[in-house]
C-alpha cells in the first residue's frame, strides 16, 4: 500500500457544489465561470504533491497543513502526527509520491468555494488512480485537496461535458438520482446500521457491514459502533455529472467504535493509536476515524455503487 496507508485503509472516485441552488455568492460573483484554469489546476496538483512529500519525509503534519482540507487533512494530518510520535527522525526510506498523466475535471459554477477534480496516475498501488478534489474557499485562498479516493483505471467512469470541455456540477439537493447527494452520508451511516437495498453489495457496503455486526460479539470485549454523516464546509459532498446523466459523488462519514472489556480482559492499544489517545485505557477505549467515499449514483432507483473508501484513524479515548 502507499504511503499514506498510516493514515488510510483502502480498498479500492468526480464533484458538486454545496448549496441546493448549486450556487454560492460571494462578494457579489454571479457569473457562471470555470472554477479553475488548466494552468491552475496544474500547479495547484503541484504544490499539493510538493507539500505532501516533504511532510511524509519529515512525518511533519505542519510541512502540508496548507494544503489538505476536509476529509483528507483529517486523516493524512492525524496519520503524520502517529507517525512522527514512533518515528521522531522522519521516513528515511520514502520514496516520493509522484502524480503523472493527470486529467483535471473542472466545472462551471458561480461564486465560492470553487473545486475541481485530478485524476492521475501514481508510482505507487499499481495501476490505481489517484482521483482527488480541490477547493478554494476564496479569491485569496489556496487551493486545497479535500478528498482523495483509488479507482481502477476501468471503474473512472466517463464524465458529461460541454463543448468547450467543462464539467458539469451536481447540485447536492439534485432529483433524479438514486439518493440525493447531501443525504448519501445519513443513508450510508443508517445502511450501516440496519442495512438495506439503498447501496450495491459489494466490499464497503455488505462485506463491511457483516464484518462489524460479527465483531460485536467478540469474546471478553463488547464493540459498539457509532456512526455519523458529515456535510459541512470541505466536508461537503461534491459530485460531477456522468455521461449516462447519473452523478460520480464524493461524500465524507465520521465514525466511532468504543470497545469495552469484561472484568478481567485486558485492551490491547495498537503502537499507531497511542499517539491519538486521549486519557487512559483502562476498561475501554474509543477509536475514531474518518472516511471519504466515492460512489456512482444513479439515475432512478438502482442502488448507489460504491468506486472506492479510504478510512483513517483519527483519534482515540481511553476511559
Amino acid at each position: 500500500m502507499s504511503r499514506l496507508r498510516y493514515a488510510m485503509v483502502a480498498s479500492t472516485v468526480t464533484v458538486l457544489t454545496v448549496t441546493a441552488s448549486g450556487c454560492v455568492t460571494v462578494h457579489g460573483e454571479r457569473e457562471v465561470v470555470p472554477s479553475a484554469t488548466k494552468a491552475e489546476a496544474e500547479r495547484a496538483l503541484e504544490d499539493f504533491l510538493t507539500a505532501y512529500n516533504k511532510a511524509e519525509k519529515a512525518y511533519d503534519p505542519a510541512l502540508d497543513a496548507a494544503r489538505v482540507t476536509g476529509p483528507l487533512s483529517a486523516i493524512n494530518q492525524a496519520g503524520l502526527k502517529s507517525k512522527g510520535a514512533q518515528n521522531p527522525g522522519g521516513n528515511p526510506n520514502q520514496v516520493p509520491l509522484e502524480l503523472t498523466d493527470a486529467n483535471f475535471s473542472i466545472p462551471k459554477k458561480a461564486g465560492w468555494p470553487r473545486w475541481f477534480v485530478a485524476d492521475t496516475k501514481s508510482n505507487r498501488r499499481g495501476d490505481l488512480r489517484w482521483v482527488l478534489v480541490f477547493t478554494k474557499g476564496g479569491k485569496n485562498q489556496l487551493w486545497e485537496a479535500s478528498y482523495l479516493n483509488l479507482v481502477a483505471p476501468e471503474k473512472v467512469p466517463e464524465l458529461k461535458k460541454d463543448k468547450d470541455g467543462w464539467a458539469e456540477p451536481v447540485e447536492v439537493g439534485a432529483s433524479g438520482l438514486a439518493v440525493a447527494p447531501k443525504d448519501l452520508g445519513e443513508e450510508y451511516t443508517t445502511y450501516l446500521k440496519s442495512g438495506g437495498d439503498t447501496f450495491a453489495p459489494g466490499d464497503h457496503t455488505s462485506t463491511w457491514k457483516a464484518f462489524r455486526d460479527k465483531n460485536t460479539k467478540r469474546r471478553g470485549i463488547a464493540v459498539q459502533y457509532i456512526d455519523e454523516p458529515q456535510n459541512d464546509g470541505a466536508f461537503a459532498p461534491v459530485g460531477l455529472r456522468t455521461a449516462d446523466g447519473g452523478a460520480m459523488v464524493f461524500f465524507s462519514t465520521h465514525h466511532y467504535e468504543k470497545q469495552t472489556a469484561a472484568k478481567g480482559v485486558n485492551l490491547t492499544v495498537d503502537a499507531d493509536v497511542k499517539p491519538l489517545m486521549k486519557g487512559e485505557v483502562k476498561q475501554s477505549v474509543t477509536l475514531e476515524r474518518v472516511s471519504n467515499q466515492l460512489v456512482l449514483d444513479p439515475v432512478g432507483s438502482e442502488p448507489v455503487a460504491f468506486l472506492s473508501r479510504i478510512q483513517g484513524l483519527t483519534g482515540a479515548k481511553g476511559e
